[in-house]
């Protein structure tokens, strides 16, 4: 399997698939283990390029949901649930859309049909290939975390930031040049699986419109917005967990 994971929680549980945001590895869902893994065998994995996933090479939106598929299909898991933020909220939405029949019900966070715009994206790409990550990890705290959370919380900020500096150039790079070209404003309306939409207050990447938007074109999806920025699971970490337990409760299988 060239995808690394892990997985956690009892045998015999239903499983539940989290899928990281850019610049981030499995790591960034530790506050929620410990209470999802008392109801879910929890199954996390790096995405392409980043952690300690090795793939290397052109990548599209589409890719990275085949990526999830594989995976299931890897370890025998039929039908799971799915929760994703940021870059992997909009593979959850190309899951939803394409690949419906594996999941249950999924929940996106800070995510939109469409995350930002294609010419800011190919700059990333540049950027970063040309100096290195350290030019995205320093404007990246105030994007991900809102100003009082940055303050309280300076080590969680610290670490996810530093890990963010030392990821590989040219797998964050790819992943931009996914989102640069991801779009499924057009193929959203088509979703029918049960889906919770997370948004972050604060949000200056995916806002609460984009939320609301994707909400409007999803037949029976829900919106909860809690009181942070681009990171909701860590800066609300207790909120977004509830929020999943919550939903999920009502909308899996074993």
């Amino acid at each position: 399997m060239l995808l690394h994971y892990q997985i956690d929680g009892p045998e015999g549980a239903p499983v539940l698939v989290l899928s990281n945001s850019m610049g981030t590895t499995l790591s960034l869902w530790q506050p929620q283990i410990q209470a999802l893994t008392a109801h879910f065998r929890v199954l996390r994995y790096d995405t392409h390029g980043h952690g300690q996933t090795t793939k290397r090479g052109k990548v599209t939106l589409a890719q990275l949901g085949e990526d999830v598929i594989s995976l299931l299909d890897h370890l025998n898991i039929d039908k799971a649930c799915f929760c994703g933020i940021s870059v992997g909220g909009l593979t959850g939405l190309w899951l939803a859309r394409f690949a419906p029949e594996r999941f249950h019900a999924l929940a996106v966070a800070n995510t939109a049909a469409k995350i930002g715009d294609q010419a800011s994206w190919l700059s990333r790409a540049r950027a970063v290939r040309q100096e290195g990550m350290g030019v995205v990890a320093a404007g990246t705290a105030d994007r991900w975390f809102t100003r009082e959370f940055r303050q309280h919380h300076p080590q969680d900020v610290e670490q996810l930031v530093h890990s963010l500096a030392k990821m590989d150039a040219e797998g964050y790079a790819e992943g931009c040049e996914a989102l640069a070209a991801a779009d499924l404003r057009a193929e959203v309306s088509a979703i029918t699986v049960p889906m919770l939409i997370i948004a972050g207050e604060f949000d200056p990447v995916t806002t609460v419109a984009d939320a609301n938007s994707l909400a409007k074109n999803i037949a029976g999806s829900s919106v909860v917005t809690l009181p942070a920025s681009h990171l909701s699971n860590v800066e609300a970490a207790g909120a977004f967990t509830a929020a999943l337990l919550t939903f999920f409760g009502s909308n899996h299988e074993r």
